[in-house]
């Protein structure tokens, strides 16, 4: 575990000189949009079959709490608030436990299973980015009639909005949807999602973001439930998957600079999940893990959400070394990781 640790001394050393300026956090706000890589719990009370308050979810978490992150404990944007300094985490907007003084500190609008595609949601009852930007407008209103117009203003343009999405458009919807795979080819759908994306920091941009970051696509062709689903009966990773992941992350970079030349003061950053991730895929011991093909839940295989369970037999009884938790997702021990190589890629977001 020592290039983690390492990771973590230099991302905390890197924001440092800001804490020496101002008390608490470096930024008023964290406001977090789109799937399972950074749910906080809005699945939890909706009819939705993809959820995670239940365990063995989250039982590294804060009280061994289930909380609806689909993790076994933090999540990288989780990391990433207590680096910024933040002493808490913006909450879920639907959540039930949440008060208003908390969302000051910001809100995550997330739900597992969307994506860029809004019809993508729809089969596992998760809320599109569309509904999340309604959701966001809402939370615009209560935030103005807590501290005033003005305040909310600068809060808003000067709060960090961070955005994931993707990887749902193509495991869930792409791949296993003819009406999609035949009629485009993963270049074709790739630039159906880009006008999505534009559109939605477009829209971010109009109600008042200026500090917008969003994480790329993974390997996906390495996700346990991924070899399991289309590899072929093979155990390594998927490659054409995982080529377009690169060929949909290289557009996601293009786009994101257009789009930085074309709006006024707007600081966007495409942040590179997918080489860090590569990284611990090929060199494991290095970055302090032992598996990286089985995920520590039931068989390892293709367990998530529902099948994730109390009752899956084979869990692991300490997924430190592990790089999955389940059959899509990472364990806490590599968003730690992750969360430093994002933030330091994100120093612009702060500065």
């Amino acid at each position: 575990m020592q290039k983690m640790r390492v990771s973590r001394f230099w991302v905390l050393l890197l924001v440092s000189c800001f804490f020496c300026k101002s008390k608490g956090a470096i930024v008023p706000a964290l406001i977090m949009f789109g799937d399972s890589i950074v749910d906080v719990g809005n699945n939890n009370n909706l009819l939705s079959i993809v959820k995670s308050n239940f365990p063995p979810y989250g039982r590294d978490f804060t009280n061994q709490t289930p909380t609806g992150r689909f993790c076994n404990g933090k999540l990288a944007v989780d990391f990433a608030a207590e680096y910024l300094g933040f002493s808490s985490y913006p909450p879920a907007f639907l959540s039930r436990e949440a008060r208003n003084e908390d969302f000051l500190i910001g809100a995550n609008f997330a739900s597992a299973s969307s994506g860029y595609y809004d019809a993508t949601s729809v089969p596992f009852g998760a809320i599109s980015l569309t509904r999340q930007l309604s959701y966001y407008r809402m939370y615009q209103n209560r935030v103005r009639g807590m501290i005033g117009r003005e305040r909310a203003r600068t809060m808003f343009s000067k709060s960090i909005h961070i955005l994931s999405a993707g990887s749902s458009d193509f495991l869930q919807n792409y791949y296993v949807n003819p009406l999609l795979n035949i009629l485009n080819t993963p270049e074709q759908f790739s630039d159906i999602l880009m006008r999505s994306y534009s559109e939605f920091i477009q829209n971010l941009y109009e109600l008042g973001a200026r500090r917008i970051g969003v994480i790329s696509l993974p390997p996906m062709g390495c996700l346990p439930a991924a070899i399991t689903l289309f590899g072929a009966g093979n155990k390594s990773c998927v490659e054409r998957l995982n080529n377009d992941a690169i060929m949909f992350n290289t557009k996601l970079e293009t786009t994101t600079q257009t789009l930085m030349k074309r709006h006024s003061g707007l600081k966007l950053v495409a942040f590179n999940a997918y080489q860090p991730l590569m990284d611990i895929i090929t060199n494991p011991y290095d970055n302090g893990f032992f598996e990286t093909k089985r995920a520590c839940c039931g068989t390892g295989t293709i367990e998530t959400s529902f099948l994730c369970n109390s009752l899956s037999l084979g869990t692991c009884s300490n997924a430190t070394g592990y790089m999955f938790w389940d059959g899509f997702h990472p364990t806490e021990a590599v968003y730690e990781l992750l969360a430093g190589q994002l933030l330091s890629q994100g120093i612009s977001l702060i500065s």
